[in-house]
């Protein structure tokens, strides 16, 4: 059973906006400049942020910056996916769910907040690295009690939730996180199907255990599905449960496949937006079913200041309800946004790995009205790039920073790490096996993009490309390109299954399983 290893146990104001991004650059290396009211700087002076602060602007398009991200539902989605024996559509495969879907031993901080960490490798294409960006928070102890929380399960119980799988994955799922929460934790369930309702207001847990779980067990499929009407009914009831002083978090459990009600996004992400800012309820996305509306959840997800996950089996539904919900009820940052800053002296061209729907304006890095994401206890987000150097050159290659909210006081933090060129010194196979973890889960989110790259017999190259992106700058390279010395596909998989044994972790070896799927299936296409 899912209990077999899994022990017992704000307020979001402003108008938050997320702006496409448009890379601008650095010099070696100062911060980007602050708004131009100066309000921001003040702020900074005031909380001891001073020394990192500098007025110069940076040189065109050498700049990187993005809102953290710790979801991980489209590399789960991809291996079930590959499991049944089909290819997963390139759309729904995000590069940075795939990094981060595997452990890394970051230093962690003492306190709130992160602590952050650069590095990098030859990859052997001429004149490219990958350099890895590497933050990590602090995980909870037993001397830190984390405030109560206010959980509202939103259920899909829609006729496409009968497939096995599904409802009754979440029927154990919610089993396990009802013994798994506190009693002072309070739990509301709604479900939903072609309408919604609240099976179960917001309860105090203590004795009503038993309450809960017979709600849950009386949990049957229905008829369509309509996830609009879920959502409405979850955030009033929700809200209706709105505890001060707690972590309210609506969570929702769905396949996502609307068909019924408002079924086109945008007006169910309105009231999820503006549930989260009137009362600073935050969403858990929890995606179950072989067919699955992977891209609904995460801009739900995104717009209501969550993260997504993907649940296959009980296995996943254990590390999910028995440490990642968790884990998500604690917060040790908000509104998150990373910052990179290349050096135009010793930097030609650079590629974010992934983070498409994650960008945040370079001028907004520092405008704290501007979302960002939401991060945990205990969790760590990798962010990798592409960096090509000037043949020759040396000194500083890149600063990283992370700005962040302390989540009680709200006041702005940040912390930095620099590269250098000679910590690019040496080759992608000989980096510690953490990293080479996280480059062959980019190379496979990759090929899996692009399927025609995927088949190819040769190593790729970089070297006779441009450096222009389609607004016709010199900095960041297109998202569309192939990743520097990237391995043949038998190549990558033998990489991974060399980590996987090095390593010792279960999770690599299901990633070179999942690389060898993908390589079969792709031999077998017409």
């Amino acid at each position: 059973m899912l209990l077999a290893g899994c022990s017992g146990g704000g307020d979001d104001s402003g108008d938050k906006r997320r702006a496409s991004s448009k890379e601008r650059g650095s010099d070696a290396l100062p911060a980007p400049a602050p708004p131009p009211d100066g309000a921001q700087d003040s702020r900074q002076r005031e909380n001891g942020l001073s020394r990192d602060i500098a007025p110069s602007p940076a040189p065109a398009d050498m700049r990187s910056t993005f809102a953290l991200d710790v979801d991980t539902a489209s590399y789960g989605f991809a291996r079930r996916t590959l499991d049944q024996g089909r290819l997963p559509d390139p759309a729904a495969v995000r590069p940075e769910e795939f990094v981060n879907s595997f452990r890394q031993d970051y230093p962690k901080p003492d306190g709130d907040g992160f602590s952050v960490s650069v590095d990098g490798a030859r990859t052997g294409a001429d004149g490219w690295s990958l350099m890895r960006v590497g933050l990590a928070t602090r995980p909870d102890d037993e001397e830190r009690r984390r405030p109560p929380a206010a959980l509202t399960f939103v259920i899909d119980i829609s006729g496409s939730m009968a497939e096995p799988g599904r409802l009754d994955l979440v029927r154990k799922s919610l089993g396990v996180m009802t013994d798994r929460l506190r009693d002072d934790d309070s739990v509301a369930l709604v479900t939903f199907s072609d309408r919604a309702e609240t099976v179960l207001p917001m309860t105090r847990l203590g004795d009503s255990r038993d309450r809960v779980h017979a709600a849950v067990d009386d949990l049957r499929p229905t008829a369509s599905t309509n996830v609009e009407a879920g959502i409405t009914t979850g955030y009033d009831t929700a809200s209706r449960g709105l505890r001060e002083g707690a972590t309210n978090r609506v969570v929702l459990l769905s396949d996502a496949l609307a068909n019924t009600g408002d079924t086109s996004a945008d007006g169910i992400l309105r009231r999820v937006e503006d549930a989260r800012r009137a009362h600073g309820i935050t969403l858990f996305g929890v995606g179950v079913g072989s067919e699955y509306g992977d891209a609904l959840m995460e801009r739900l997800a995104d717009r209501g200041d969550g993260h997504t996950t993907y649940v296959a089996d009980e296995d996943d539904a254990r590390e999910v309800f028995c440490e990642r919900l968790p884990a998500n009820i604690d917060l040790r940052a908000r509104d998150a946004k990373s910052q990179v800053t290349f050096d135009p002296e010793t930097v030609e061209r650079f590629r974010l790995i992934g983070y498409d729907n994650r960008r945040v304006a370079d001028d907004d890095f520092r405008d704290d009205r501007v979302d960002g994401g939401e991060v945990g206890p205990g969790h760590t987000v990798t962010a990798l790039y592409a960096v090509r150097t000037r043949p020759g050159a040396s000194g500083p290659v890149a600063t990283a920073r992370v700005r962040w909210l302390d989540p009680g006081s709200r006041a702005p933090r940040e912390e930095s790490a620099d590269l250098r060129t000679g910590d690019l010194d040496g080759t992608l196979d000989e980096a510690e096996p953490r990293f080479q973890v996280a480059a062959t889960a980019a190379y496979f989110a990759d090929g899996l993009r692009a399927y025609d790259r995927f088949a190819d017999a040769e190593p790729r190259r970089l070297d006779g490309l441009d450096g222009q992106d389609e607004r016709g700058g010199r900095g960041e390279e297109h998202s569309t390109a192939p990743l520097p010395g990237a391995p043949t596909p038998d190549r990558l998989e033998e990489w991974a299954r060399g980590l996987a044994y090095t390593t010792g972790d279960k999770d690599v070896s299901e990633l070179a399983e999942s690389i060898s799927e993908a390589n079969d299936l792709r031999g077998s296409a017409p």
